[in-house]
């Protein structure tokens, strides 16, 4: 079954992404994984290389991921399952030096 989830960009995510909301399709069981393996497909290298560590293969370091409202650190993290019609926030974390 194919359900449709809206993702919130923040920041750099939505200037990348040219996009405040955008509707993704996917797959069920979908998890946080998945839906980030789409969104660096949609758009740009730059998005990707915005969103995913390219060291760790893990958009964690670059991104607070919300589902439901809720910080996947505390859920089950990138296997995270995502329903219909839930919403996910996708904010930049900020590194400095």
């Amino acid at each position: 079954m194919v359900i449709s989830v809206e993702v919130t960009f923040l920041g750099v995510f939505q200037q990348l992404s040219g996009k405040k909301r955008f509707q993704m399709k996917l797959e069920e069981p979908a998890t946080v994984r998945n839906l980030v393996m789409n969104l660096t497909e949609t758009f740009s290298s730059k998005f990707k290389q915005a969103l995913v560590d390219s060291q760790l293969d893990d958009p964690r370091p670059n991104a607070l991921i919300l589902v439901g409202g809720k910080d996947v650190s505390v859920l089950q993290g990138l296997e995270t399952e995502v329903k219909d019609a839930e919403e996910i926030v996708l904010l930049p974390v900020v590194h400095g030096g």
